[in-house]
This record gives C-alpha cells, structure tokens and sequence, in this order.
C-alpha cells in the first residue's frame, strides 16, 4: 500500500506561528521532485511541540495541498492511547490515506501494552496504520514477533522500522510477508532495506533532495543496481551531516540555507552551534544544493 521514497516533511514556523505558505511550497517541491507520499507531524514535523490544534491543522493543510497526489500518513502517535486514537481519528476523517503511530513514549509499556495500543486504535479507526518503531526516542522497541502480531490486524499496513538494527528489519520482513510494508526510518538503510525486501523510506533527507532519494528507489525498483549503489553513496556524506545535532534542527537549517523556510525552532529545539552549521554548509556546498 505505502511504498517508494516518502518524506517525513518539515513543519515550517514563521515568528512562532505555523508557517502555511511555506508549508504548501514545501509539498509542491516534494511532488514535484517524484516523492512517493508525504508524511507530516513526525519526528522532523516536531509534533511534541505542537498544539493539538496546530497538529490537526498541518495534517489538514498537508492533505488540502496534496489534493490526493500522493498519500499522506498523518502522524497521528501519542504515548497516551486515548490521545492517539482522537488524533487518529481526526486523520481519517480530514482525509489521511493513512496513520504513522509512534510507539508510546515515556512510559514504556511491555509488548502486550504496545499490541492492546496498537489494536485498539485499529479497531476504532478504519484508517491503514504503519507503526513506528524508534528505540532511540521512545526507550521501547518493538519486537518482531510483535510487529508480525500486529501485521495480522487487517488495516496494520506496515511499519517505519528505525530500530537501527538490520537484524531486527530482516526478522520483521521475514516474519511478516511480501504484502506487509515495511520502510526505513534511517535514510542510510534504504537500500540495504529494500534488498532484504522492504518496500521503501520515510526520509529526512528527502526534505532537502527528494529528486535523489526517489531516483534511488526507483533505480532498485528497476533492477538498475549499480544507480541505486551510487546514489546511496552520493548521499551519505549528506545523510551524516543532516544527522550531526538531533533532527529536524540540520534539515531545517538546511532548508532555510536553500531559501525555502524560516531558520525557526521551538524550544527545547535551538538553532545549531556555529562550527557544526558550517560542517553542513560545506557538505550542502559540495552536494550541489547552494553556491
């Protein structure tokens, strides 16, 4: 169902308000560089910092903006239950073509909390939900047993797998099947993912040259192996620099270095320290994405 290059886009501020006109020029650049769908209100959407408000209505400008194009998976996670199910809901009923969940976060529930959070959101939505599976900022992962549990929930689609660990993405893909989707949540595994049988990535890097990052999983889709190796290894150099502070902080400076949003964060998030902004600039120079 979900497949190819999405991008876990950026929520652009302008003097501390959503920024909706940047918001939308960002998904006509997506769309128009060949990105497969379009994922707002993730990890690089700064969710945690958005009002339940502002949540609701950067999923609704992302679908108004995207006018069916392509997908949208609504990040719609909480680590309370009753707040992911009512952000869920809001999803499916402004017209999301899906739900990236986020295992709850905090509290770390056991497995058999994570399957009654996950099947009850199931239930009550009939939305097709991806979990997302990212030890390094929930202090939970989520077992391949478990996600081949889930994949038997008829509208569990698939899962963003940022577990880091390429182990626990082949057991996941093995255990799983063919028509359950699992996508890297690490730019540097698209590849290796997608040669164990993964359908694809939900980028970071994809914010800032998405035209590549499609052309790679096109290229493996079309068996065109040494294009996809190059691309992999054309962008690594940039995946590391858009990783060196925590995301989404060196993609949006990276994107307000190509003109197209406010350098704008909000606290705990701050702009990057100097010596680190001029690393990215330099990778940025040598890539060919600003003079």
């Amino acid at each position: 169902m979900f497949k190819g290059a999405l991008v876990a886009i950026v929520t652009p501020f302008k003097n501390g308000q959503i920024d909706e006109n940047a918001l939308r020029e960002l998904i006509e650049f997506q769309i128009a560089n060949g990105t497969d769908g379009i994922v707002p209100c993730g990890t690089t959407g700064e969710s945690p910092t958005l009002t339940h408000e502002e949540h609701d209505r950067v999923i609704e400008i992302t679908i108004d903006a995207v006018k069916k194009r392509v997908p949208v998976i609504a990040g719609t996670g909480s680590n309370s239950t009753a707040e992911a199910l009512r952000l869920t809901k809001h999803a499916y009923e402004a017209g999301a073509d899906g739900a990236l969940i986020v295992c709850p976060y905090y509290n770390k529930p056991t497995q058999e909390g994570l399957y009654q959070h996950y099947k009850k959101i199931a239930e009550e939505v009939p939305i097709p939900i991806v979990p997302y599976n990212i030890q390094s900022r929930t202090g939970v992962n989520m077992s391949p047993e478990l996600v081949a549990k889930l994949a038997k929930i008829k509208n569990i689609v698939g899962i963003k797998e940022a577990s880091g660990s390429i182990k626990q993405m082949s057991d996941v893909i093995g255990l799983c099947g063919a028509d359950f989707d699992v996508l890297s949540g690490d730019d540097l595994f698209t590849l290796p993912l997608m040669a164990m049988g993964g359908k694809g990535i939900i980028s970071v890097l994809s914010n800032v040259a998405p035209a590549d990052m499609a052309a790679l999983v096109d290229a493996f889709a079309a068996k065109d192996l040494e294009k996809a190796k190059n691309l992999h290894h054309k962008m690594s150099p940039l995946i590391d620099a858009l990783f060196i502070e925590v995301n989404p902080v060196p993609v949006k400076a990276a994107l307000h270095l190509m003109g197209k949003i406010q350098y704008e964060f909000r606290l705990p998030l701050c702009k990057m320290a100097d010596a680190n902004l001029e690393k990215l600039k330099k990778v940025m120079i040598n890539y060919g994405l600003i003079k």
